[in-house]
């Protein structure tokens, strides 16, 4: 494992009690860092704090409740001192069904858990960021929102608006010592698998040039490139790791 230097940072990882998040922490953590980990699950989320060890600690949160997130900035802020890094990982997939059979409750579900609590998390930390001039905030999109999944219409529209709130909120804090950067990783076999069809799952396996998912210790490494001071020049950009499937 390469080594980033994050001693004496401190990062918020949202869903960061299993899958992508918690490999996220867990690497965030072997850098040097002290890691506040958000997570829905109060039995997932123990289980997690405990085995990333004495530099991660836990607060349960909904994060499409602003007031939620709202007090566990506060609480980040009271346990650490400061906020150097925001990794944006909390989803879900969704239903697989056509557009025109869609469930209106279950798009608004997607959308709200996907892309407004990226929202609402950035909106609630940036100001600590910018006022201390140094931060790091790292989404995670999905390469569905750059080329659409069929019968994954609000999964798909849900990271497509999470690359443009990226691509938005980097160019607004681009002189404030804050980058802001957004992941586009094919699927990865994690928990999220269990929301969707089998049919669904090799659609998109089939989609991959090289064959496989991608496993979650890839896409932690790229995210905490992103969280270090090594990443100085990158804003608003989306960096690819989906395995060919993507070539723009």
């Amino acid at each position: 494992m390469n080594q980033l230097d994050l001693g004496g940072r401190c990062a918020i990882v949202t869903g960061g009690a299993q899958g992508i998040g918690r490999a996220i922490a867990q690497r965030l953590i072997a850098s040097g860092a002290k890691v506040r980990v958000w997570d829905r699950d109060d039995r997932l989320l123990a289980a997690a704090v405990a085995a990333l060890g004495s530099s991660a600690t836990g607060d349960a949160i909904d994060v499409t409740d602003p007031a939620a997130v709202a007090r566990a900035t506060r609480s980040a802020l009271e346990v650490y001192g400061r906020i150097d890094v925001l990794v944006n990982n909390a989803g879900i997939a969704g239903l697989n069904a056509p557009t025109v059979e869609y469930p209106i409750e279950e798009w608004e579900k997607v959308l709200r858990v996907n892309l407004t609590s990226q929202f609402l998390c950035c909106r609630a930390v940036a100001p600590h960021m910018v006022k201390q001039r140094y931060g790091r905030i790292v989404n995670i999109a999905s390469v569905a929102g750059k080329e659409g999944n069929p019968n994954a219409v609000a999964y798909s529209a849900s990271k497509a608006g999470v690359i443009s709130l990226t691509k938005s909120l980097g160019k607004e804090l681009a002189q404030a010592g804050v980058l802001v950067n957004c992941i586009t990783p094919a699927a990865a076999k994690t928990a999220i698998f269990d929301q969707m069809t089998a049919q669904h799952i090799d659609y998109m396996l089939a989609k991959i040039p090289m064959g496989r998912f991608v496993q979650v210790e890839e896409v932690a490494a790229l995210a905490c490139w992103l969280a270090s001071e090594d990443c100085s020049f990158s804003t608003g950009a989306v960096f690819d790791i989906s395995g060919g499937r993507a070539t723009y």
